[in-house]
């Protein structure tokens, strides 16, 4: 992990530090359940991630453990994005908070509870 000085001693805190903006669980998202590895699968999620937000925060992910990065093609130099142990470990913090999203702010494309995924009729 990153030496970091924290602002805060509460977990709480230090945990919005890492990950208490807009991105960073859309990429550990991305990574975890949609198979997307390279910078521009990630960059092509339906949410647009700018690019130069998308390398910070995976910059940041890899500093602190969550993820690995390796070349995956050589000249230009391209690297795959995998979750270590510790990044995979979000994994229920992310089904929490979808399972609340769905319960309080109108459901969406997959249900927690029922882990059954949302496809809209034609009509819909």
């Amino acid at each position: 992990m990153a030496k970091h000085d924290f602002r805060s001693t509460c977990s709480i805190a230090r945990t919005l530090e890492l990950a208490g903006d807009k991105w960073t669980l859309l990429i550990v998202r991305d990574l975890l359940w949609h198979g997307k590895q390279t910078f521009q699968a990630l960059q092509d999620s339906a949410e647009h991630i700018p690019s130069n937000i998308l390398s910070e925060r995976l910059k940041r992910l890899v500093e602190w453990g969550l993820v690995r990065r390796a070349p995956y093609q050589q000249n230009p130099v391209r690297y795959a994005y995998h979750l270590t142990d510790k990044g995979k470990s979000l994994e229920p913090v992310l089904l929490q908070i979808m399972a609340w999203g769905h319960r309080h702010l109108g459901g969406g494309r997959y249900d927690p509870a029922t882990g059954k995924s949302y496809k809209p009729s034609a009509g819909s």
